[in-house]
C-alpha cells in the first residue's frame, strides 16, 4: 500500500426541502469539478429565515479527496 495525501474542503449546499437534499446537492455538485471524492463529512446544519418562516436548508459539508501524484 502506498502512502497518500488528502485534500478537504468545505462545501454549502442549499434545499427548498431538506437538509438531507442540501447535503446531496453539495456533494454532487462537488463531484461535477473534482476527482476522486472519498468522505463528506456534514459539520454543520442552517436554514435561512424570511418572514418567520423557513425558506431554505444549508448543509455545510467537509469533503476530502485524494491528490493525484505525477
Amino acid at each position: 500500500m502506498t502512502d497518500s495525501v488528502y485534500r478537504v474542503t468545505e462545501v454549502i449546499g442549499t434545499s427548498s426541502t431538506s437538509w438531507e437534499e442540501a447535503a446531496k446537492n453539495a456533494v454532487e455538485t462537488a463531484a461535477s469539478t473534482l476527482r476522486d471524492l472519498r468522505v463528506g463529512e456534514v459539520v454543520k446544519f442552517d436554514v435561512t429565515i424570511e418572514n418567520g418562516k423557513v425558506t431554505s436548508y444549508r448543509a455545510r459539508v467537509n469533503i476530502s479527496f485524494k491528490y493525484e501524484s505525477s
